[in-house]
């Protein structure tokens, strides 16, 4: 798992050790990661952690190594790391646009690239891109983005093709706003919050969790048929 020391990715990298599943994740917040894979680590479970700049390909493939050396090749992989900076189209630069294709896109590329034949040797797996329903809704203020995430459906769709063959599955999963630690740092107030309610079809605000447990089925055989789509948990946002 990318992205896997703070927010969504950290209730992820939990909810696979609550199910006794050997985790191996990556974060650049080499702190955070040391402290969750001790937290979980202590119960007995199987959890690795690497840190990893994962705009560094190179460095991504170390990573990756590492966790397989540790846990054996994955059968699952869920590509959850990002970062939704808000900017303004005016001052992107190119050297900004590649940073946040780097930040939001790429590295999910290259870490199929480099998951894949391990699950092609074991008969099949389960890939998870994370996406974002901001590009859905043509949502504004991060234009680069909601470009990366977009793009993200597109290349769970190719893969899904051609992964097919070999029993691995590939789809996408769509938050909606979640009330991470940092969401809730950098932009949840009072009023924000009030008008996000009125756009969902659910009264109820969404926490990690949910995303957690739509992971989870979309890596179990119970979803041995699903395929190339998109799975929303975003509460009937509008």
């Amino acid at each position: 798992m990318t992205g896997g020391a703070s927010g969504i990715g950290a209730e992820m990298v939990r909810a696979f050790a609550e199910q006794d599943a050997k985790v191996g994740f990556v974060d650049l917040d080499a702190e955070r990661g040391e402290a969750l894979k001790d937290e979980l680590g202590g119960a007995g479970r199987r959890v690795a952690f690497e840190p990893c700049d994962l705009r560094d390909i190179a460095d991504l493939r170390r990573a990756f190594g590492a966790l397989d050396a540790a846990n054996g090749p994955a059968t699952v992989l869920v590509n959850n790391a990002a970062r939704d900076d808000r900017h303004g189209w005016e001052s992107v630069t190119p050297d900004y646009f590649d940073e946040r294709m780097a930040t939001n896109l790429k590295h999910m590329f290259f870490a199929i690239q480099a998951a894949a034949p391990g699950m092609i040797a074991a008969g099949g797996g389960s890939i998870v891109n994370m996406g974002s329903n901001s590009w859905w809704e043509a949502g504004g203020g991060m234009p680069a983005y909601t470009t990366a995430k977009a793009a993200v459906h597109g290349m769970t769709r190719s893969f899904a093709r051609d992964l097919g063959p070999h029993r691995i599955r590939v789809n996408t999963v769509v938050p909606g706003w979640i009330m991470t630690e940092r969401q809730k740092e950098l932009w949840v107030s009072e009023a924000a919050i009030e008008k996000h309610r009125a756009r969902q079809c659910l009264p109820d605000l969404i926490e990690p969790v949910f995303v957690a447990r739509m992971v989870l089925f979309l890596a179990s055989d119970d979803a041995a048929m699903c395929t190339a789509n998109n799975y929303m948990v975003e509460a009937g946002s509008i």
